[in-house]
């Protein structure tokens, strides 16, 4: 018997705990995110599929290249196909050192018509505040290819395109936004009244202090307790991997086109009868000809139309659900009665409509 007990608690508390995530999955800290670098680079090298000499940015973006490296060129002698204007793209995570390398995406300017197996050549890469943090170079990766002759044509997946992985290396370290502070702000990824509720309580438990408040719903400010001065990293370390259970708003999402229907744990009904059939029409016409006899001396060939009209409608009952189905009792009850998914998305927006859906219900 005291074994039966012991094994009923362990069952109950993995149930409670079966929903729930890390902080650091649900949240972030203020000023701990990533930044976007944009810079402009030229890919070298291609066979012939770089810019045509229409693309003016690219002819001079070749002759200023050329003078910083000592050579004088006109922009009317510079002719070539094998070049293309790019915008390079990355993205800084925080913390970033010196040294540390980023994947970076390139992209055609002009009117090349693939840049795959292209070189990019070193290209700065500048944050919002114009200061360059990133410098990339190295060979482009397209996964594609784009041939062409004059009478027909391959592609496959996007020529114009690619990646470059580990090509930037980081120049400039963005400012440590956590050194010194006493005070951190963690930000929810969803803001919930309930949830940000869970994560003080969950924090000031781990503590046995009263280190987080809630200020809003989304939002905890966390005092650093004295015991963790100067080593802010460890006690970030010692609540992120708390975990809390997240609570989230009832809510259906309907696709029309794709037919998809997304409904949440929380979705409850109040007591409604639903009932849907379908109204099929078959209309047939069937033209048929009639002619008189052979070596008659009278009448003429006719043709007399023929339609076959046929209409069914299902029988199908009403089906009641009960005030306060989960949602696994709405699915079971559509099913009863047969409907596929489009047919369900007419109904819960007639249930919604009738104001028995006790759930938010998004359209995309």
């Amino acid at each position: 018997m005291n074994r039966l007990f012991i094994i009923i608690l362990i069952v109950l508390a993995c149930a409670t705990n079966l929903h729930a995530a890390r902080i650091k999955d649900l949240a972030a800290f203020e000023g701990v995110r990533d930044n976007q670098l944009v810079g402009y680079g030229l890919v070298v090298g291609l066979n012939g599929t770089g810019d045509s000499d229409q693309a003016y940015v690219q002819i001079r973006s070749v002759v200023t290249m050329l003078e910083k490296m000592g050579i004088t060129v006109g922009v009317s002698q510079i002719k070539v196909k094998n070049v293309a204007a790019v915008m390079v793209t990355a993205t800084l995570p925080p913390f970033a050192k010196q040294g540390n390398r980023l994947d970076v995406l390139v992209s055609s300017l002009g009117d090349a018509k693939s840049i795959s197996g292209g070189t990019l050549i070193m290209a700065p890469l500048k944050g919002a505040d114009s200061q360059v943090y990133a410098v990339a170079q190295g060979s482009v990766l397209t996964n594609s290819f784009a041939f062409a002759g004059q009478g027909a044509s391959a592609q496959k997946n996007h020529p114009t395109a690619g990646r470059i992985p580990a090509a930037a290396l980081v120049e400039r370290e963005l400012p440590n936004t956590l050194l010194g502070k006493t005070v951190l702000r963690l930000n929810l990824n969803q803001a919930d009244f309930t949830t940000a509720s869970r994560i003080a309580s969950a924090i000031n438990d781990k503590f046995k202090a009263p280190v987080a408040t809630n200020t809003d719903p989304g939002s905890v400010v966390l005092q650093i307790p004295a015991s963790y001065t100067n080593r802010t990293v460890e006690f970030v370390a010692a609540l992120e991997t708390l975990e809390v259970r997240p609570d989230n708003q009832a809510r259906v999402v309907l696709n029309e086109r794709t037919g998809t229907i997304v409904m949440g744990e929380n979705v409850r009904i109040s007591t409604v009868a639903v009932s849907h059939g379908n109204l099929t029409l078959v209309i047939k016409e069937t033209p048929q000809v009639s002619q008189p006899a052979p070596l008659s001396s009278a009448g003429e060939t006719k043709v007399v139309p023929r339609t076959d009209l046929k209409v069914e409608e299902d029988n199908r009952r009403l089906s009641v659900m009960q005030e306060g189905s989960s949602i696994g009792d709405v699915v079971r009850g559509l099913n009863a009665i047969g409907v596929t998914p489009r047919d369900l998305i007419s109904i819960l927006q007639a249930i919604k409509a009738a104001g028995a859906l006790q759930a938010d219900l998004s359209i995309i």
